[in-house]
């Protein structure tokens, strides 16, 4: 059902004015307001009551210099902004690929050169021993600068611990398949995560064994969490049967959008020959179509994928997810252009609607396993990190017309 003022009172919410819409929005819980507090506390972003005027300098039109100017826009508020909070934890990992992706698009090195210095702060390490997929994230920026050298210039440095921990997770791989409490890709964010972080290890070092981990598990968290009907995963094990308030399964903005990115990211990484190839292929061509099916008039989607009137705000980090794998897969000529090139020309159009003079952009729900409640102004990095590379698959979808 739609959410109504009357619907919302029930649930003990209020609505607040909407900065920049003749429309009301629900107010955070306060479970959902902990969260928000939480993460803002740790620097992964803010909300604050008023953000100020939104940007009247950005065209939505897909030519090579407005694109660079919006992602450079963000880009350089991200830096200015947060810099100083930069982390291993997988939010700033996740914004690190989007500052790699930005620094190809635009060929500025300053975005390289922040994560370069970022990398070398850290000493090249992650957070933990045997991390999981999140802490596992930011071996993909570690690859990347490693990968980015001549070879004669690559230093082991760079990617030695991350080798060494991913070596010591190896074994897992031969736990049963019917053994779901141990699959280390349990939840469906973790698709982003990890899998090219395998793809690339495997690409630099020239061994297989990362690769074949990457196709047992992401096939086993296929297995537990993809819906055939809905062609949408459920967040984890736990969602499956889990519904919205209209009655419809809850299939979570940014969970699908997580899933769709790493397909992209991990095809980016695997062997034009790989075997394995047709069954990601069919997954983005399956979800693509599903989440193209329901796409909002302003060109974005909702925290909630099934139930949009219930969270109005449209959620900007799965909506810029969903726009980077599909620009990819046009790119890649997987999505048929005719098709898809309006459906993200439409989402690039709504993303930049929101954002702000001074480049944040808002409407990025804050951290969390489901849908929930945020301010328009919430702007937290890795959603930052999916606009980052949204623009950037689409500077190279202009660049191929």
């Amino acid at each position: 059902m739609k959410m109504t003022r009357k619907s919302i009172a029930l649930l003990g919410l209020v609505a607040a004015p909407l900065l920049h819409a003749q429309q009301t929005y629900p107010t955070p819980t306060p479970a959902m307001q902990a969260i928000i507090d939480k993460d803002n506390g740790r620097h992964f972003g803010s909300s604050p009551e008023d953000a100020g005027p939104l940007a009247t300098d950005l065209s939505p039109a897909l030519k090579a210099a407005a694109i660079d100017k919006a992602v450079r826009k963000v880009a350089d508020w991200e830096l200015a902004t947060n810099q100083p909070y930069f982390d291993q934890i997988w939010t700033s990992s996740v914004l690190y690929t989007g500052f790699m992706a930005a620094s190809r698009s635009t060929g500025d090195p300053k975005y390289r050169d922040a994560m370069l210095a970022t990398a070398k702060k850290y000493d090249f390490t992650l957070r933990n021993h045997n991390p999981n997929a999140d802490d596992q994230a930011i071996g993909s920026t570690y690859l990347e600068l490693y990968l980015g050298e001549p070879k004669a210039k690559r230093d082991p440095h760079m990617i030695a611990t991350l080798q060494t921990e991913m070596d010591a997770m190896y074994p897992l791989k031969t736990l049963s398949a019917n053994d779901t409490t141990k699959i280390p890709w349990w939840w469906c964010d973790a698709l982003f995560m990890a899998p090219a972080v395998w793809a690339e290890m495997a690409k630099a070092t020239g061994d297989h064994k990362y690769i074949d981990y990457l196709h047992e598990n992401w096939q086993r968290t296929y297995d537990l969490l993809y819906n055939q009907q809905e062609h949408l995963y459920a967040r984890d094990a736990s969602y499956k049967t889990k519904t919205e308030a209209n009655g419809k399964l809850m299939f979570w903005s940014r969970g699908e959008g997580w899933v769709m990115g790493g397909i992209a990211r991990t095809l980016e990484a695997l062997p034009a020959d790989d075997p394995h190839r047709p069954f990601y292929i069919r997954q983005l061509k399956e979800m693509a179509a599903r989440v193209a099916s329901i796409q909002g008039p302003d060109g974005l989607w909702h925290a909630g994928l099934l139930d949009p009137g219930y969270y109005p705000l449209p959620e900007n980090s799965g909506s810029a997810l969903f726009t980077y794998a599909m620009a990819w897969g046009i790119n890649h000529n997987l999505l048929d252009r005719k098709t898809y090139e309006p459906v993200v020309a439409k989402a690039w159009k709504g993303l930049l609607a929101h954002v702000y003079a001074d480049g944040r952009l808002g409407c990025i729900q804050q951290t969390g396993a489901e849908p929930a409640f945020y301010r328009p102004s919430a702007s937290y990095d890795y959603g930052i990190g999916a606009f980052l590379l949204a623009g950037s698959e689409l500077r190279t979808l202009v660049g191929k017309r």
